[in-house]
C-alpha cells in the first residue's frame, strides 16, 4: 500500500485538544512538555484546558495544532514509516515537513508562532474576512468573486481555500466579500457561511505578513525530507526541501489547492490516507476528493491505540 499523511491547519482546534493523549501515552507528554519549555509559556494548560478565546487566537491555535499533529506523528512513527507523501492544509503544511523528518520541533514552533502572530498584524492594519461557500464550482466562485471586486486595491475578495468540489472559501475586504456573499447566494449556492477570524487569510491582505515570515525562515534550515510534501501553492510535490521556505511564505497569499493536493496523490499512487492531528475536517474532505480511497482520522488516545492495536497485532 501507498500511505500518505494529512496535517489539519486552523480550526481544528478545541478546548481539551490533546489531553487524553498526554494521560495514556508519555511520549506525547514528553512532546507537549517540550513545546511549553521552547514556547516559554504553557501551551498545553491553554490546550487542555483552555480558555477558547485564547486558544482560538490565531499565534495560539496554530503552535497548538502543530504540536498536537507532531505528538500523533512520534507516537505511529514506526507505523508510518513508509509514508510516500504528506500535505498539510494551510498551517498543516509546517507540520508535514516536521513529519518528514525536515524541520524540527523548536524551529516549527517559533515558525508558526510568529506566522500566527503576523497574521494577526496584518488582519488588525487591514480588516478582512472569509466565507465558505457550499455548492458552487470552483471557476463560478473565482467569476463571481472578480466582479465583486471593486477594481480597487483595497476592495477585493478571492477564493482563498479550494477544499473540495461544492466547498470552496472566499477571503478579502470586509465589503467585498458581503458583495460576494449575496451574489453567490443569487447565483445558486446552497449556503454561504462566514467565518470567525482575525483576517483575510491566503489573499492579498495577508501581504504584509511575507517579509516577516521570509525573515523567520531564512533562520531555519530545511533538511532532506524521507518523502515529499505536497506544497498547498503548486499542488505539486516538493522533492527538494531547500524550496519549502520560498513555497512557505507564498502560502500566506495564495489560495489552498487542496482538492487538487489530494487529486494528486492518489494520481501518485496513494490508496491509503491517515490525518494526524486534531479533528476529522480533512478525513471527511476525502469523502469527495478521494472516494473510495482508505482515510483514517488519528487524533485521540482512542482512535491511536487502536490504531497501533491493529498494526501490531
Amino acid at each position: 500500500m501507498s500511505l500518505a499523511l494529512l496535517m489539519p491547519g486552523q480550526g481544528s482546534q478545541f478546548v481539551g485538544m490533546g489531553k487524553d493523549l498526554a494521560e495514556r501515552f508519555p511520549l506525547a507528554a514528553e512532546t507537549f512538555r517540550e513545546a511549553d519549555d521552547l514556547l516559554g509559556f504553557e501551551l498545553s494548560r491553554l490546550m487542555f484546558e483552555g480558555p477558547e478565546d485564547e486558544l482560538v487566537q490565531t499565534r495560539n491555535a496554530q503552535p497548538a495544532i502543530l504540536v498536537h499533529s507532531v505528538a500523533v506523528s512520534r507516537l505511529v512513527a514506526d507505523e508510518v514509516s513508509g509514508a510516500t507523501l504528506a500535505a498539510g492544509h494551510s498551517l498543516g503544511e509546517f507540520s508535514a515537513w516536521v513529519a518528514a523528518g525536515s524541520l524540527g520541533l523548536r524551529d516549527a514552533l517559533r515558525l508558526v508562532r510568529r506566522r500566527g502572530e503576523l497574521m494577526f498584524e496584518a488582519g488588525t492594519n487591514r480588516p478582512g474576512t472569509m466565507a465558505a461557500v457550499l455548492g458552487l464550482d470552483d471557476a463560478m466562485v473565482a467569476e463571481v468573486c472578480r466582479d465583486a471586486s471593486a477594481g480597487a486595491e483595497r476592495d477585493v475578495v478571492v477564493p482563498a481555500n479550494l477544499n473540495a468540489r461544492g466547498q470552496v472559501v472566499v477571503s478579502g475586504d470586509v465589503t467585498a466579500v458581503q458583495r460576494a456573499s449575496e451574489a453567490l447566494r443569487e447565483a445558486g449556492a446552497r449556503r454561504v457561511v462566514p467565518l470567525s477570524v482575525s483576517g483575510a487569510f491566503h489573499s492579498a491582505l495577508m501581504k504584509t505578513a511575507e517579509e516577516g515570515l521570509r525573515v523567520e525562515l531564512e533562520s531555519v534550515k530545511f533538511g532532506p525530507a524521507r518523502f515529499p510534501v505536497v506544497s498547498n501553492v503548486t499542488a505539486r510535490p516538493v522533492r527538494e526541501s531547500s524550496e519549502a521556505p520560498e513555497l512557505l511564505v507564498r502560502q500566506l497569499t495564495s489560495p489552498v489547492r487542496w482538492a487538487e493536493s489530494v487529486a494528486v496523490m492518489t494520481a501518485e499512487g496513494v490508496d491509503s490516507f491517515l490525518e494526524l492531528g486534531p479533528g476529522n475536517v480533512l478525513s471527511g474532505l476525502n469523502r469527495r476528493n478521494a472516494r473510495g480511497v482508505a482515510t483514517r482520522s488519528l487524533g485521540t488516545a482512542d482512535e491511536i491505540e487502536a490504531f497501533l492495536a491493529e498494526e501490531n497485532s
